[in-house]
């Protein structure tokens, strides 16, 4: 039987061992402090710690996925709206993310919102709606480089809704609406340009072949005739008249010459 001393001594050891035993994760790194000092980076795998000697911090090196709380903001052509993202950062250093900051997670939060509305801030709303890939490696660059001296790494940023107000977007619904009208007139009279440049050409080709020109009235009359329609309209030039009468002229002169 063991004695009690005995006993208690055991349960001591491994008491001792449970808390002096760690294991991390592959995706994890502990760091360790000697008396309050930082001592070194440990991990992954199974770790001992002095219980009372030495501490350690858990930091988690996956990437982290934070969703920034909407913000308002004011664009530099005074429209406010409301504005979220998403920013993808991870720890490269866990001993900056430890000792140079005290929570890096809230302190990049918080450091990612006051981005957003500053950078937001220099552009207009076309801008914002239209240009959101350099709006986001913007925003992704200024945080990287703030963030660099706690050992974190912004990967990525992403801009995710621009809220606007109803009367913001009746009124974006009518500019888009004369724009397209815009380039729809636009359309029309670069039409009529080009039509009236190819109408030119094509009387000018005529009025040298007179011959090609009857020939099209011709095509025309063969067009109509295969029509369902009771009544023909045919335009005559009037050279065409002015042979014909001529023509009758020269005619009845003739007739009246030999009659007397």
């Amino acid at each position: 039987m063991i004695e009690y001393p005995l006993y208690t001594f055991l349960i001591l050891i491994a008491l001792f061992l449970a808390s002096a035993i760690k294991i991390l994760r592959e995706y994890e790194r502990g760091v360790v402090f000697l008396l309050g000092r930082f001592w070194k980076v440990k991990g992954p795998g199974i770790i001992i710690i002095i219980p009372g000697v030495q501490q350690m911090v858990r930091v988690d090196l996956r990437t982290i996925v934070m969703d920034v709380p909407s913000q308002d903001v004011i664009s530099r052509d005074n429209v406010s709206v409301e504005v979220n993202a998403v920013v993808y950062f991870r720890v490269l250093d866990p001993e900056r993310a430890i000792i140079q900051v005290e929570d890096f997670y809230a302190a990049t939060s918080q450091l990612a919102q006051t981005t957003l509305r500053s950078v937001l801030g220099q552009h207009e709303l076309d801008e914002m709606l239209s240009e959101r890939d350099r709006l986001n490696t913007d925003i992704q660059a200024i945080l990287d480089e703030q963030t660099d001296a706690w050992g974190i790494k912004v990967s990525n940023v992403e801009i995710k809704h621009v809220d606007l107000n109803e009367s913001m977007v009746r009124a974006i619904a009518q500019q888009a609406e004369a724009e397209r009208a815009r380039r729809a007139k636009v359309i029309h009279a670069q039409g009529e340009m080009q039509a009236s440049h190819q109408l030119l050409e094509a009387a000018i080709t005529l009025a040298k072949q007179p011959q090609a020109l009857q020939l099209r009235y011709l095509q025309t009359l063969t067009e109509i005739a295969n029509e369902r329609s009771n009544t023909i309209v045919f335009p005559l030039p009037m050279e065409l008249f002015d042979k014909l009468s001529g023509g009758n002229n020269e005619t009845g002169g003739d007739n009246e010459t030999t009659a007397e």
